[in-house]
């Protein structure tokens, strides 16, 4: 293993994973992006086809598709029947602050769906949602092709230049697509070639209504609902869209002789006489004036945006490896890269699925923020973290009414919300901590990484120190030191029945001590006096329960349930080492996890979470193993997506753990053994060539 010699052969290492595709592949379209903005596209190289690509929904309603265009700014509230408020969901709770009136949810959750009590429960989970912005087809003499007239479909994604080439055949004509997308504005650019272009072939744009259902973000069924005005501008032509309170433009540039006509109440199609077609569309949350670039200027900055993206940053070949598994897990790691610079480097935390379909409405899960981001400054690019850091001081108000209205001083981070921040009714969120340190983990990785660190402790100083009060307040002294909770749920979340009871979940007051630590150290960095209570917390909180010689879950019964997320594992691993957790009894809790746990249950992060903790025990095979588990969570698709179920079809979380597991266990750990790339195993099967990658705490 080396991680010196000559450079790391860039081009070559990317230009092995591109993503070739033959014919319909339901469960793997490609995309194009810049972490604002996504278009995905079927084997056409647009959304001709999008019965083809399905996504359940998990309460039984109607299907959805994986072909979406989204953004980070594209979000939309039905209007509600009366002005509902959170505080019609609170519930009184004993804690050892006193009485607590927290969100809550009488309804239920469950695999399979939601049952919210009340008209405000299930208002509130649904509002705002994200929107699909527009679909963005071929048709056929005004209609779409059949896909029995579809033949010799070949794609191709060069993730050299981010463009996206389809060839096929519609009722025998060849036809050619080339899809792109802007890397500084959210323009989408087509050029299509073919002579069906004179005879009936055009490329058409139809606009849906916001949705409420769990993963699709379009409802065709309400036309009545919204508007779309056709119009003329400087340079082209513009859709305006108002849906209720939302309002959005998408301003057309079309190459000579082409022109939009109104088909429908919100379809409008692009024809030409033309053998090709050249589209350029930028879709924007209000009109803007401006010329748009053409589609080779669209084009030309995206090759030169990856061109760069790839240059720079980190990068892992893998490619002198004798094990067998190699080629596939560097697939994984230059995939991954591409899918969350493409889905999760937005101005806003994203949600699980990215900006390819809906989950929980498109709302995002700031538990999962790191698993999405933390990987980029670890990756030489923290400036894509960045992006959406900054996010949590706007909402720095309602967070610290939450943390007032609790007892406590700072601010508590929600859980599952839209871009105002505010809380989703719900029997677990509302009672969820472990995303509180989150903030204060982020910011450390990006003042580690940038050149400039004094410039981030500034910059991230209110959600650091108002993260820790919070922390340091919210924890309770008790016989064996500080604990946490009752309420809570932990981050293995099957515990909702008792999150009246449930306390000191292992995970949480390992990564309690670590982070508060770590706000301490930044105080000391800013030049402000110590905080005598965050000192006491840190140092003081109570060891995590041990039972049969492995750590439980919780201090509470039923202490331990197999089921969901192994999450006391990850008190070492996740977590950096403390002195709070004993890496012998981690090691055997480690061991008998993998013995019993249920794999179905899981969740693609939970491999590169287990990954780190095997790595940072010294257990190298062990986390390779678990990195590359065969099992059905754990599974990639030939587009590079981790997909879990029917109804979650893809998963970023797992992309973006695997990036860091993978930086842990090349680059390693502060205190990591001294040779090379300490978290992979020794002995010759795995030569492992990194550059650009930085250690972990």
């Amino acid at each position: 293993m080396s991680g010196t010699g000559p450079g790391i052969d860039r081009r070559a290492l990317v230009a092995r994973h591109a993503v070739e595709v033959s014919g319909v592949v339901a469960e793997s379209p490609l995309s194009v992006g810049n972490g604002e903005f996504c278009y995905t596209a079927d084997v056409t190289g647009l959304q001709t086809f999008p019965g083809l690509y399905p996504v359940q929904d998990p309460g039984g309603g109607g299907r959805g598709t994986l072909l979406g265009t989204m953004s980070s700014w594209g979000w939309h509230s039905v209007p509600a029947a009366e002005p509902y408020d959170l505080a019609a969901t609170m519930r009184t709770y004993r804690t050892p602050r006193g009485p607590v009136a927290y969100v809550d949810m009488r309804g239920g959750l469950s695999a399979h769906g939601e049952s919210p009590s009340s008209a405000a429960e299930s208002w509130l989970r649904a509002n705002p949602h994200r929107l699909d912005l527009g679909r963005v087809g071929l048709v056929l003499h005004g209609a779409p092709p059949a896909p029995a007239d579809l033949a010799g479909a070949r794609q191709r994604l060069d993730l050299w230049t981010g463009a996206i080439g389809s060839r096929f055949r519609l009722g025998g004509v060849p036809v050619r697509v080339t899809t792109v997308c802007h890397p500084r504005r959210d323009v989408l650019a087509l050029r299509v070639e073919s002579d069906l272009l004179a005879s009936g072939l055009a490329v058409r744009f139809a606009f849906p209504y916001g949705s409420q259902a769990w993963s699709d973000a379009a409802d065709w069924s309400r036309p009545e609902a919204h508007s779309s005005e056709l119009s003329r501008v400087d340079g082209g032509w513009r859709v305006t869209r108002t849906l209720d309170e939302t309002m959005y433009a998408v301003t057309l540039a079309l190459s000579p002789g082409a022109e939009p006509a109104r088909t429908g109440p919100h379809e409008f199609t692009v024809t030409t006489a033309a053998a090709v077609l050249e589209v350029v569309a930028e879709f924007t949350p209000r009109a803007t004036d401006g010329a748009l670039p053409s589609f080779e200027e669209t084009l030309a900055a995206s090759r030169d945006h990856w061109a760069a993206f790839w240059s720079g940053g980190g990068a892992v070949d893998l490619s002198g490896s004798a094990d067998p598994r190699a080629p596939e897990l560097e697939r994984r790691i230059v995939l991954s890269q591409y899918l969350t610079a493409i889905h999760c480097a937005g101005s806003y935390p994203p949600q699980e699925t990215g900006l390819m379909v809906n989950s929980w409405r498109g709302r995002f899960h700031l538990e999962m923020h790191w698993w999405h981001g933390a990987h980029f400054p670890l990756w030489g690019r923290p400036e894509l973290l960045e992006r959406s850091l900054g996010w949590y001081s706007s909402i720095l108000p309602r967070a610290r009414e939450t943390a007032r209205r609790q007892g406590c001083a700072g601010a508590r981070w929600p859980k599952q919300v839209g871009p105002d921040g505010r809380e989703s009714p719900s029997p677990i969120g509302p009672f969820l901590v472990w995303q509180q340190p989150h903030p204060i983990y982020l910011a450390e990785l990006v003042r580690r990484c940038s050149p400039r660190p004094e410039e981030v402790l500034h910059r991230y100083a209110d959600i650091v120190l108002e993260s820790a009060a919070f922390m340091a307040g919210f924890a309770v002294k008790g016989a064996a030191g500080y604990g946490l909770g009752p309420p809570l749920v932990p981050a293995q979340e099957s515990y909702e029945a008792v999150r009246a009871t449930a306390a000191d979940p292992a995970f949480e007051l390992a990564y309690w001590s670590w982070a508060l630590g770590v706000a301490i150290r930044w105080r000391d960095m800013l030049g402000l006096p110590p905080e005598p209570s965050w000192e006491r917390v840190s140092a003081g909180m109570a060891p995590p329960l041990v039972r049969g010689g492995v750590y439980a879950a919780m201090r509470a019964e039923p202490y331990t349930l197999l089921d969901d997320h192994p999450s006391m594992l990850y008190a070492l691993g996740f977590v950096p080492h403390t002195g709070l957790i004993d890496p012998e009894i981690m090691r055997a809790t480690l061991r008998h996890v993998l013995e019993v746990w249920p794999w179905e249950t899981t969740w693609g992060w939970d491999y590169p979470a287990i990954a780190m903790t095997a790595a940072r025990l010294g257990e190298t095979t062990t986390a390779l193993d678990a990195l590359l588990l065969p099992v059905t969570k754990n599974t990639y698709l030939p587009n590079g997506h981790n997909r879990q179920t029917a109804s979650l079809p893809i998963y970023l979380p797992g992309n973006g753990g695997l990036l860091a597991a993978t930086a842990l266990m090349a680059r390693g750990w502060d205190g990591a053994p001294a040779h090379d790339a300490p978290g992979f195993p020794p002995g010759g099967a795995w030569i492992v060539r990194h550059e650009g990658l930085h250690p972990m705490p």
